[in-house]
């Protein structure tokens, strides 16, 4: 979800699906914390929406909402972590984690930013804008982002995969332009409040890039990990 620096159209491939799910669970866990009810629970109908679009079985769905609503082995213990620091050549990286075991992330981030620099709180967060990143598609063909984003309230709007847009809200009105979106011609697919670099760091040495984009891959392969937020260009 927040892997900003990853390829555009990069296909998952198929021994990564199960992480896919994995982290999606995690985050349905935690947002049936505020009720298991998707009707009154807007978060958790949103995440939902995004494990049926990346094809979660119904069961492993179903698990997840119950257990994070407290329904199966009492109630859930879950962490939110997050972690500053540098990717090598100093791109500054952001890393949220969801744990249950605090010891056990802590001890895999400072074994996996040793190729880069693990910072303190707040290190490299100043260069970032601390916003809600919306996607949805337009229903029809003729949909118009940039009015959908003025009346809507959206700061800014960017294309997305597939054809659909990107919208940028201040963190405080992820709820508000997502109510608002649907009377302007989209459905929100996805919603979240995210990190976005105020000055990408450009790379134009392939060698380099690829060291970076490495150190990235294992990261965002951590199970711990559910969101990467990079201050890359490009």
């Amino acid at each position: 979800m927040g892997a900003q620096w990853k390829a555009r159209h990069k296909e998952v491939a198929a021994n990564a699906r199960g992480k896919i799910f994995g982290k999606l669970a995690k985050e349905i866990m935690v947002a049936a914390k505020g009720g298991a009810d998707i009707g009154s629970n807007s978060r958790l109908r949103l995440v939902v929406e995004q494990a049926k679009k990346a094809s979660m079985p119904k069961d492993t769905l179903d698990r997840a909402i119950k257990k994070g609503a407290g329904l199966l082995d009492g109630p859930l213990h879950m962490e939110h972590l997050v972690y500053e620091g540098f990717a090598p050549h100093r791109v500054p990286v952001i890393v949220e984690c969801l744990s249950d075991n605090i010891n056990r992330t802590k001890s895999s981030m400072n074994v996996l930013f040793r190729k880069g620099q693990l910072g303190a709180p707040g290190s490299v967060s100043w260069d970032f804008n601390h916003v809600g990143m919306i996607e949805a598609t337009p229903n029809t063909k003729d949909g118009d982002a940039e009015v959908a984003a003025i009346e809507a309230g959206a700061q800014d709007f960017e294309p997305a995969d597939e054809g659909a847009t990107l919208f940028i809200t201040e963190f405080t009105d992820l709820d508000a332009v997502c109510k608002a979106l649907p009377a302007q011609g989209f459905t929100v697919t996805s919603a979240m409040v995210g990190y976005r670099p105020k000055n990408p760091v450009t790379i134009s040495n392939d060698a380099e890039r690829e060291e970076v984009e490495a150190f990235l891959e294992a990261i965002d392969a951590d199970d711990d990990v559910q969101n990467v937020y990079v201050g890359l260009a490009g």
